[in-house]
C-alpha cells in the first residue's frame, strides 16, 4: 500500500469512528456494532436502544449526522441492537 493510500485509509477508519461515535451519543446507546458490506458499499450500524426512538426521530437525528460527514457508502442502515 502506498502512503497516499495509507493515509486515505487512515481518514476514512477515523471518519468512521467519529461517525460510530457521534450516533452511539446521539441515540444514548451503550452498545455498538457495525458492519461493511463491502460488495454492496452499505455500512450496517446496530445500537442499542434504537428501537425506543420513533422512525421520524431517528431520520431527524441521523440525516443532519450524515450530511457532515463525507463516507463513501452508497447506504447506510441503522438497526437495533
Amino acid at each position: 500500500m502506498s502512503t497516499t493510500e495509507e493515509l486515505e485509509h487512515q481518514f476514512f477508519e477515523e471518519d468512521l469512528q467519529f461517525l460510530i461515535k457521534t450516533l452511539q451519543e446521539s441515540f444514548e446507546s451503550t452498545e455498538v456494532q457495525y458492519f461493511i458490506d463491502e460488495h454492496n458499499d452499505i455500512l450496517f450500524v446496530k445500537l442499542e436502544g434504537l428501537d425506543e426512538y420513533p422512525e421520524e426521530e431517528i431520520a431527524e437525528i441521523a440525516e443532519p449526522i450524515f450530511e457532515v460527514l463525507d463516507l463513501d457508502f452508497d447506504e447506510i442502515v441503522l438497526l437495533s441492537l
